[in-house]
């Protein structure tokens, strides 16, 4: 064994032969230096980053659960006695939703919304839901992607006095215009989850005796369906993913206007919701287990 390894075998390292108490004393790390200051400036910008990032999500959270709880109100529409009451409700519900969607957009003020897009394209999409939603039972249409932007834009007369912030900053900025706009991917993937909603819906009504819903359903998805069909795989993946959930409420909706048309005469009106119910149940059984 050489001099040079311990009693154990293994090679000892050169500054294991000073004390512990000099190895650790060296020169000062300089904090003013050029280099120490660039570190700092990098990890206040990150922290801020993060931090907004953090404010983000808890908004598009928010944006998420009221957004479904307009949507779950509208689907009383199809039992409820006053359809505009509902449909006023709904859009008191949607302004709340408009309040937190400026939050976001000042959030996103000066900065690029790409890097922050996966924090709000939950809520994003869940918006584009139960703004179609409340579009179809109005006017049996789709809402298009401008129309939804421009209800994204933010004056200062309707908005202003949302912003308690304090600062100097705040205060001049409540004189601009706050916009935030919808990405395609998020208007697609929305319209795509408006289409099981629209299912519920036609299927909602024909147990409350509306034998026209169905068939209107049914027209405007088989259309929504040939849009997607066009894009196939050449747009994004999440968008590929939901074109077989539509095609699966489109599926369920045939097959209700298919008994509608065919046995719709045999069967009592207070009796059609449970057939179908049935119906959906064994769809959902046979396509789990092909």
């Amino acid at each position: 064994m050489s001099s040079k390894e311990g009693s154990g075998g293994f090679r000892k390292r050169k500054h294991d032969n000073f004390p512990h108490n000099q190895r650790r004393e060296g020169k000062d790390v300089n904090s003013s230096s050029p280099v120490m200051l660039a570190f700092k400036s990098f990890q206040q910008e990150l922290d801020a980053r993060h931090d907004k990032y953090e404010r983000l999500v808890k908004l598009s959270r928010d944006i998420t659960v009221e957004s479904k709880r307009t949507i779950f109100l509208l689907h009383r529409i199809t039992s409820a006695p006053d359809m505009e009451e509902i449909l006023t409700e709904s859009e008191v519900k949607l302004d709340g939703v408009r309040q937190k969607i400026l939050q976001v957009a000042q959030e996103l003020s000066g900065e690029d919304m790409h890097q922050f897009h996966r924090a709000i394209t939950t809520g994003l999409q869940e918006y584009v839901e139960a703004v179609s939603f409340q579009h179809f039972i109005k006017t049996r249409s789709l809402i298009s992607m401008d129309e939804i932007n421009k209800q994204l834009i933010f004056t200062t007369e309707e908005y202003g006095k949302e912003n308690k912030t304090p600062s100097s900053d705040a205060q001049d900025k409540q004189f601009g215009t706050w916009r935030l706009k919808i990405t395609p991917v998020d208007y697609l993937l929305g319209v795509a989850d408006l289409t099981g909603e629209l299912m519920r819906m036609c299927i909602n009504s024909v147990g409350n005796g509306d034998i026209d819903t169905p068939f209107e359903v049914s027209q405007f998805l088989r259309q929504v369906y040939d849009g997607f069909s066009f894009i196939g795989n050449t747009g994004p993946y999440e968008v590929s993913k939901k074109l077989y959930t539509l095609k699966q409420s489109l599926a369920k909706v045939e097959n209700a206007c298919y008994a509608l048309r065919v046995r719709g005469s045999e069967i009592p009106k207070h009796m059609l919701a449970d057939v179908f119910s049935v119906k959906t149940e064994m769809i959902d059984q046979e396509e789990g287990i092909s």
